[in-house]
């Protein structure tokens, strides 16, 4: 709107300064600069106004269309009223307003339109004739319609007539080409954006999906855990006395039932708190530190190499367990993907004032083709039943990736660079959103 408002006071100074200066037709020059003197005006405020974040609504709107029409009403009213071929620019003003405001704004502009047309075949200043030099114009005029006088052309003022509607209509593409393209910019952009809305719902049905099947098997589980842990510890204390395989053995299965028991009371505790409520301060180190460890209790199996380096002292970040979990479901990808080898798993994060970037890097087969167009996905996984290890439901990356966007993160997984095999998991973390407030 200010684009076009801009456009508007640049065409009629220029129209009325070669009405004055070229074709030197004696017109009542100081009302007309007024006129458009006052649309700069309400264009430079209108400007600044919007500039300190106010929104604009449809009655404001409609009242600029309205100034623009009254404006150019006076404009013609003292250029030779309806006889003007400027007078077709009414047009525009009901178009934007069908363009861009609800029907009862566009009819409304629609009557204002025709009621300046109307007043303006009744009432106006006649236009005064050329007294410049349009004998160039005329003759050429006179030979595009076979001949005829140029006199006659002259003193009828046909030729002023023509080129007016030249002008015209070069003023009328221009202006409904600019808003044509702009308009078509603008739906392409809304469709983006409601695509991505419409992904964002799509996943979110199926996060409150997963979370409702999470609750159910968290509650349906407690009796079976507890169950196993009453029998391993009837195993320890009858047959684990003697063999000290077995005692391991059995240490290590209670240890897995605990650990399986205590996330599952940690499930059913948090899901009626708020965030708020759930989140825990800590140093940025110690926090990945404590993930660390509380993975390794997982996976004690598992070969991990930590690096940590960053400004010291860490920065204080307040998270609940959603990004833990998250990073947890990244780690248990990235130990899968080194299968039954015995490679080390490379866990290595660094920060600075702004973010925190993490790399998890196994040495597994790395990704496939399908994989990396396909990552994300929810229930696509690449892994199979082989041996002891079940294969993947497909979740994991699915809930992680959908946590870190909530926290304005991001993961990237791509395969590491040859010769290295296998592939790097990255996370990307804004640290403005997880620092706690001091």
């Amino acid at each position: 709107m200010l684009v076009l408002r801009r456009i508007e006071v640049l065409t009629q100074a220029v129209v009325l300064l070669l009405a004055v200066a070229w074709l030197k037709i004696p017109l009542d020059v100081a009302p007309m600069m007024a006129v458009i003197a006052l649309l700069a005006a309400v264009n430079l405020l209108t400007r600044w106004r919007l500039a300190r974040g106010a929104a604009a609504s449809e009655g404001e709107v409609f009242a600029h269309l309205a100034i623009d029409v009254a404006a150019l009403g006076v404009l013609l009213y003292f250029a030779g009223g309806s006889a003007n071929p400027f007078v077709s620019l009414f047009l525009l003003p009901p178009t934007l307003a069908a363009a861009m405001l609800s029907t009862r704004y566009a009819w409304s502009m629609a009557a204002m339109t025709l009621a300046a047309y109307t007043f303006l075949i009744f009432w106006k200043l006649p236009l005064p004739p050329p007294q410049g030099d349009l004998a160039q114009f005329d003759a050429l005029l006179a030979r595009a319609t076979g001949g005829a006088s140029e006199h006659a052309i002259h003193s009828s003022g046909f030729a002023l007539h023509i080129l007016g509607m030249w002008l015209n209509f070069v003023i009328s593409v221009g202006v409904v080409a600019f808003f044509l393209t702009r308009m078509a910019a603008a739906l392409k952009q809304r469709e983006r954006e409601l695509a991505v809305v419409r992904e964002a719902v799509l996943r979110d049905e199926q996060i409150l999906s997963l979370g409702t099947l999470a609750a159910g098997a968290a509650h349906q589980l407690g009796t079976p855990l507890a169950t196993m842990a009453v029998v391993i510890r009837e195993l320890e204390l009858n047959h684990g006395s003697g063999d000290t395989e077995l005692r391991e053995d059995l240490l290590l299965l209670r240890e897995q039932v605990d650990r399986c028991k205590q996330t599952i009371s940690q499930i059913l505790a948090s899901s009626g708190q708020g965030r708020e409520e759930s989140l825990r301060s800590l140093a940025l180190d110690a926090y990945l530190q404590h993930v660390l460890d509380d993975w390794q209790l997982i996976r004690p199996h598992a070969r991990l190499s930590v690096t940590l380096h960053g400004a010291q002292p860490a920065p204080l970040i307040a998270v609940d367990r959603t990004l833990e979990q998250a990073l947890l479901n990244l780690l248990d990808n990235a130990a899968d993907a080194n299968g039954a080898s015995q490679e080390v798993l490379r866990f290595t994060a660094s920060w600075d004032g702004d973010r925190c970037r993490i790399e998890i890097l196994d040495a597994g087969p790395g990704l496939n083709a399908e994989a990396r167009q396909r990552q994300g996905e929810a229930f696509f996984t690449t892994k199979v039943d082989a041996g002891e290890r079940a294969g993947g439901l497909g979740i994991g990356l699915f809930l992680s990736n959908a946590t870190l966007e909530r926290l304005g993160g991001k993961v990237e997984l791509f395969n590491r660079e040859p010769p290295q095999s296998g592939a790097c998991t990255r996370v990307t973390l804004p640290l403005a959103r997880l620092k706690a407030q001091s």
